[in-house]
């Protein structure tokens, strides 16, 4: 049964945040990191990552992997910040203009970034958010394992 770690949940989180996909190495409790090849496909891989991976497709079960949340989620987290802490209604209605438009996200963190006093609100939700979605793709890992 696999179980992280505060520390290890939050450096996964950090992570994901940044576009990375994690593997944790239960036998040796190591985190590694690669590029998501959906977001960067255009980036080699340096000779270290393959051979991590070629690892990785050796013994799958040592390994969890780790992703970033799919836009349905990312989506759902930006209307739920919106709905409990922005509390500038104009402000409020400008970020869920955004949520509606293509290019949501990039639209949303554009007014988020652009705002003193809900850039560090959102950061922390959100960083919190994913601790909480490494912690359900443990359980999901775990249950696989049942």
């Amino acid at each position: 049964m696999l179980t992280l770690s505060e520390k290890e949940v939050s450096t996964i989180a950090k992570y994901l945040l940044k576009g990375k996909v994690c593997y944790y190495q239960e036998d040796k409790k190591i985190i590694h990191h690669l590029p998501d090849e959906e977001e960067n496909f255009s980036e080699d891989l340096t000779l270290e990552e393959e051979d991590l991976l070629d690892e990785i497709d050796a013994d799958p079960m040592n390994y969890a992997e780790f992703v970033k949340m799919e836009p349905s989620q990312e989506s759902f987290i930006m209307d739920q910040f919106t709905d409990q802490f922005v509390e500038n209604r104009s402000f409020q209605e400008d970020l869920y203009d955004a949520l509606t438009k293509n290019k949501a996200m990039e639209r949303f963190t554009f007014l988020i970034e652009e705002s003193q006093s809900y850039k560090e609100k959102w950061l922390d939700f959100r960083f919190n958010k994913y601790k909480d979605w490494v912690l359900e793709q443990v359980d999901s890992y775990n249950s696989l394992e049942d």
